[in-house]
């Protein structure tokens, strides 16, 4: 795994990762983890980079107008770990755009802001959940890395943190390599999208019970939903194709 070079950064907080035990088989960005693997709670953690293990971004070439009508229109959902909330946006999203016969229009992935469970399939509570909704996950997760600022026309985050990330990820890493002047405006919140209900922030449910992962669906189901109307609606040759 291709890591960022060492340097002096600044300690931030963030919350706890979701995991019962440090899951990284190959070495990492500088960590340091002063919480209790046996008994993890949902404590604050210290890293010295929140957002880790990014790739060299690929250096996109100028885009003509029949690229843009041409090329699929590409949305990545993040969260935390990419274990939960963010494959689970992937899927309702995804069993949407193929119900409208649209799959073949649409690039969709999902990541998360931090690596922990880089290489994992997502929670088998929330793909159990998902599941007796009728929408498969089969992501993989992964954290964000430079270059999903060139490839993706937008980036939904499930909540405030996790945008705040996202955007702190880009102001580092456009000082190292040419990346889009404008890319923060792809940054938003996937609650923005809700229509149904009144949430700023798809609540995280690792800790929670079941109710937690149903309430998680239903917001992204809403969210979804008008997402795709709104994508459609201001981009007509994706129908139109």
């Amino acid at each position: 795994m291709r890591t960022l070079n060492s340097e002096a950064l600044n300690s931030i907080n963030l919350r706890f990762c979701h995991c019962s035990q440090f899951l990284s088989p190959t070495p990492i960005s500088s960590f340091h983890v002063p919480c209790s693997l046996k008994n993890p709670t949902p404590s604050a953690i210290s890293c010295k980079n929140r957002i880790f293990s990014p790739v060299q971004a690929s250096m996109a070439s100028s885009t003509t107008v029949s690229d843009t009508d041409t090329k699929p229109f590409s949305v990545l959902f993040v969260c935390l770990g990419n274990i939960c909330r963010s494959p689970a946006a992937e899927g309702v999203f995804t069993d949407l755009v193929k119900k409208k016969g649209l799959d073949s229009k649409f690039r969709i992935d999902s990541a998360g802001t931090i690596g922990y469970h880089e290489g994992n399939e997502a929670d088998p509570r929330m793909r159990a959940a998902s599941k007796r909704r009728g929408i498969q996950i089969t992501s993989i997760s992964r954290p964000i890395k430079p270059s999903d600022f060139i490839d993706f026309d937008l980036i939904l985050a499930m909540d405030k943190q996790n945008r705040e990330d996202i955007l702190e990820a880009f102001n580092r890493w456009r000082f190292r390599q040419t990346l889009p002047e404008d890319a923060h405006k792809k940054v938003k919140l996937m609650c923005s999208y809700c229509k149904k209900h009144d949430e700023t922030e798809v609540p995280d449910p690792y800790y929670g019970g079941q109710q937690g992962f149903e309430k998680v669906l239903d917001l992204l189901e809403d969210a979804c939903d008008s997402l795709l109307e709104n994508i459609l609606a201001e981009n007509k040759h994706i129908q139109e194709s």
